[in-house]
């Protein structure tokens, strides 16, 4: 494999404003009482728990590669379903956020296909909402075995209001290659999973990012596209918006197109469900079967909307025309 080299990069965007972006399509509207509760045990009961003391007697490994092994099963012991490391660099870093870690410890926890048979869906909802809690405990673990052994860390909690951009850490942690709807595809998980981190300054052996011909893939297929509610997923490929870890130019959303209808169906998930990737043998159910084809119920598409407020660059697509998804 080839050794990774840093690409050339834009500025980095600020962090994303969820509340602001709430503000200007009206609000929290979606009200999932299992959801609202999953919310509730991760800001009151998770963020409570983000710091701890170090210990002063520092653990010592004789080599990176030593002190990667322990902490990759660590993080499996924890949870993780995929587990990788890379180095923390500018282009990883929200503007106006500062970092003081060198390497990032990047966690993945895999969402169940069975609540995604349907999308947008209340189950699906509440599923993404477990895993995200379910990697916070992840996290929040492995930051206090990391601080016994004397290394002082950081949590970047995977539900947001993260210093760090989550999807270039694992892309260079090697967890997949970015994919036409925005989200990482990875070879066996497909996208139907999510990310957090811990960051370190402990020497880690790095892993990199892979080639596994997802991106090509992604060229030829369109079923996101096609299944996308909002019609905000590209038909092409943006050199506007820097390039992926294998030098290519990114699948960019429509934020504006695709933040009114996820904050009003269920926090959507489409995209990621009706991926078709692996011929879908990703998308396992809980008796091992793979699942149907998910069931999208097109319904009426809210306006797009492009607030005023400090955000991520994205283009507008199609905004002259409506998604032939109105009704």
């Amino acid at each position: 494999m080839n050794q990774y080299i840093p690409l050339p990069t834009l500025p980095t965007p600020p962090p994303f404003d969820w509340e602001g972006w709430y503000g200007a399509v009206g609000g929290r509207t979606i009200d999932i009482p299992e959801a609202n509760e999953w919310l509730r045990k991760i800001f009151q009961e998770q963020y409570p728990r983000f710091d701890g003391d170090v210990n002063p007697a520092q653990r010592s490994f004789t080599s990176p590669s030593e002190a990667s092994t322990w902490v990759k099963g660590l993080a499996r012991l924890h949870g993780a379903d995929i587990v990788g490391i890379c180095r923390v660099e500018p282009a990883d870093v929200y503007a106006g956020r500062t970092v003081p870690h060198r390497f990032a410890i990047v966690v993945g926890a895999r969402m169940l296909y069975d609540a995604f048979v349907t999308v947008p869906s209340k189950e699906a909802a509440v599923e993404c909402l477990r895993v995200y809690h379910a990697l916070g405990e992840t996290v929040i673990a492995l930051a206090s075995d990391l601080r016994t052994a004397g290394h002082a860390c950081t949590i970047e909690h995977p539900i947001g209001d993260s210093s760090v951009l989550h999807i270039p850490l694992a892309l260079k942690a090697g967890f997949g290659e970015l994919g036409r709807h925005g989200s990482i595809i990875h070879p066996e998980f497909g996208p139907l999973f999510r990310i957090g981190s811990v960051l370190c300054d402990l020497d880690l052996a790095c892993d990199e990012p892979i080639d596994a011909g997802i991106g090509a893939f992604c060229d030829r297929c369109k079923a996101c596209r096609i299944f996308c509610p909002a019609d905000a997923i590209p038909d092409e490929r943006s050199s506007d918006h820097g390039l992926d870890p294998q030098g290519n130019p990114r699948y960019i959303v429509d934020t504006g197109k695709c933040f009114p209808y996820f904050a009003r169906a269920n926090y959507c998930s489409a995209c990621l469900a009706t991926c078709a990737y692996q011929h879908k043998r990703w998308a396992t159910l809980h008796d091992g079967s793979v699942g149907q084809y998910p069931t999208v119920p097109f319904g009426t598409v809210p306006p797009a909307v492009d607030p005023d407020i400090p955000h991520h660059p994205y283009p507008q697509l199609r905004r002259d025309s409506a998604s032939p998804h109105h009704r």
